[in-house]
C-alpha cells in the first residue's frame, strides 16, 4: 500500500518539530515548511494527500495556504490549525473549502483519529469514481465522462434541452468536448434513430464550404464531375452539428440563415429549393459578440443558432474530472492496445492534477495514451508522463523572457497572483481587493471563478 503524505506548515519550530515526530513514528511520510510559500513549492514537486497548517503565520496565511493548494490540486485535503478559536475564524476556514480545523494546543488523539477520517474519505472518493463510471455505462450521456459540479451543470442543460427542436450552440476552448456533447443531445432526442451529421468549417477551404453544407450540380464549378449532397440533406431527419460555426464566411453566413430559417437549401449551381427538416447544433471557440460588433458574423444567424447556449469549461477550471477521466482513458486505450495496466501511481496523478492542461480533454486523452503505449508495469508511472506535465515554478511562468509555460499559462498565473496578492491584504475582504484592483466586484468574482479560485 502507498504511504500517506502529509505536510505541515507552521513558522513555530517546536511545534513543526513535535508534530513531524508523532507522525514519523506512526509510519506517515512527512514533510515540513516553515512557511506558505515554501510549502507551495514542496506541494509542486511532491504528491501530498493532506496539508496541516497554521493559520496565522507572516507572509501567507492559512486561508491564503488554503486557496492556493486547493488551486494546485483540488484533491489535497487541508486541516487548519488556530490557536485562536474564534467561530469567525472556523467558519471562513470551512467556507474556502477546507477538510476541517483543529485547535491548538494539538490534542494528538483527535489528530490521529482525524487522519484516518481523511484516509478513509480518500478510499471512498476512488471507490465512488469506480462506481460513477459503471452507472455512467448504462446511461445516454455515457459517453461524457465527468464528476465536476461544473459539468453536471452542463450535461443537466444538454439533458433538458434534448427532447426540443430549439438550435444549441456550444462554446468552449478547443478540446473540451464540444463535439460529444453535441452527439449526446442528438442521441438523448427524438431524432436518435436519424442521421447525426458532422462537419468541421474549420477544416474546409474557403470555397468548398458552401458546397460541403448545401452540395452541387455537376458542372457547376471546375472539378464538380458529379452530383453531390450536402451535409444537410445527409442530415434530413436528424441533427447537423457544425463544428467551429465562427469560421463561415459571411457569404455562406446568408445562405445558412436561410436554411435555418425556412428549411430549404439550394445546391451550388442550382436554383432549385430542397426541403430539409434538420436540428441544428453548432460549436465555437471564437467570441461571437465580437464578430457581430466586427461585422464578421451576422446578428440574425446568431440569433438563430443561439437559442440555447452551453458554455463547457476548460479542463483546468474543472480539475476534479481529471482522476475519472484518467481512468476511462487508460481502460479505453489498455483495451485497443492489449495491455493490462490497472491504473495510474498516485504521484503520477498527482502531476496531472498540477497541469493546466491548455489542449483539455484531447491533451489529457491523448497523453494517457501515450502513456498506456510506453509503460512498463501495470501501473502508469510520473516517468511514462511528457515532460510538459512536470512542475514548472512560478517564477519560471512568470519570467516573460522564458518561453516555458506558454502565452496563455503566464497571463493566468501572472492574474492569479495578482488577485491572490489583493485578497490577502484585505484579509480576503472582496470588495476591498476590487477597489485596489480598481475593477469592481462583480468583474472579480467573474475572474475568481473562471480561474477557479473560488
Amino acid at each position: 500500500m502507498n504511504s500517506f503524505n502529509i505536510l505541515i506548515i507552521d513558522d513555530e519550530v517546536s511545534q513543526l518539530t513535535s508534530l513531524e515526530g508523532f507522525l514519523k513514528r506512526r509510519h506517515y511520510t512527512v514533510f515540513t515548511a516553515s512557511s506558505g510559500e515554501d510549502a507551495y513549492q514542496i506541494a509542486k514537486d511532491r504528491a501530498v494527500d493532506l496539508i496541516l497548517t497554521d493559520f496565522r503565520m507572516p507572509g501567507w496565511s492559512g486561508l491564503v495556504v488554503l486557496r492556493k493548494m486547493k488551486e494546485l490540486n483540488p484533491d489535497m485535503e487541508i486541516v487548519v490549525m488556530t490557536a485562536f478559536g474564534r467561530v469567525e475564524d472556523a467558519v471562513e476556514i470551512m467556507k474556502a473549502g477546507a477538510y476541517d480545523y483543529l485547535a491548538k494546543p494539538i490534542d494528538l488523539d483527535e489528530l490521529e483519529n482525524l487522519i484516518k477520517r481523511v484516509q478513509e474519505k480518500r478510499l471512498l472518493v476512488v471507490e465512488n469514481r469506480q462506481l460513477k463510471q459503471q452507472l455512467q455505462e448504462r446511461f445516454k450521456f455515457d459517453a461524457i465522462v465527468s464528476q465536476s459540479g461544473e459539468m453536471e451543470g452542463v450535461l443537466n442543460i444538454a439533458g433538458r434541452v434534448a427532447g426540443s427542436k430549439a438550435s444549441v450552440l456550444i462554446r468552449g476552448e478547443s478540446g473540451t468536448g464540444k463535439e460529444l456533447i453535441a452527439s449526446a443531445i442528438h442521441h438523448a432526442s427524438p431524432r436518435k434513430d436519424q442521421p447525426f451529421v458532422v462537419v468541421n468549417v474549420a477544416a474546409l477551404s474557403e470555397n468548398l464550404i458552401e458546397s460541403e453544407l448545401f452540395g452541387h450540380e455537376k458542372g457547376a464549378f471546375t472539378g464538380a464531375s458529379q452530383q453531390r449532397i450536402g451535409r444537410f440533406e445527409q442530415a434530413h431527419g436528424g441533427t447537423l452539428f457544425i463544428d467551429e460555426v465562427g469560421d463561415i464566411p459571411a457569404s455562406v453566413q446568408v445562405k445558412l440563415l436561410r436554411a435555418i430559417q425556412f428549411g430549404e437549401i439550394e445546391r451550388v449551381g442550382s436554383q432549385k429549393p430542397i426541403t430539409v427538416d434538420v436540428r441544428i447544433i453548432a460549436a465555437t471557440h471564437r467570441n461571437l459578440e465580437d464578430m457581430m460588433q466586427g461585422q464578421k458574423f451576422r446578428d440574425d444567424l446568431y440569433y438563430r443558432l443561439n437559442v440555447v447556449s452551453i458554455q463547457v469549461p476548460a479542463l483546468r477550471n474543472r480539475k476534479t474530472d481529471i482522476p475519472i477521466l484518467t481512468e476511462h482513458f487508460i481502460r479505453k486505450y489498455s483495451e485497443e492496445n492489449q495491455k493490462s495496466i490497472t491504473g495510474i501511481t498516485r504521484e503520477a496523478l498527482d502531476q496531472l492534477m498540477k497541469y493546466d492542461f491548455p489542449g483539455n480533454v484531447r491533451e489529457l486523452e491523448n497523453l494517457v495514451e501515450r502513456a498506456v503505449v510506453l509503460s512498463r508495469t501495470e501501473f502508469i508511472t510520473v516517468p511514462d508522463l511528457p515532460m510538459q506535465t512536470h512542475p514548472i515554478s512560478e517564477k519560471e511562468i512568470l519570467d516573460p523572457h522564458r518561453m516555458t509555460g506558454g502565452y496563455e499559462e503566464k497571463v493566468r498565473t501572472f492574474e492569479r497572483e495578482l488577485i491572490s496578492t489583493a485578497l490577502e491584504q484585505t484579509g480576503g475582504n472582496k470588495s476591498a481587493a476590487a477597489r485596489q484592483l480598481g475593477i469592481s466586484e462583480r468583474h472579480l468574482r467573474s475572474r475568481l471563478k473562471i480561474l477557479g479560485m473560488l
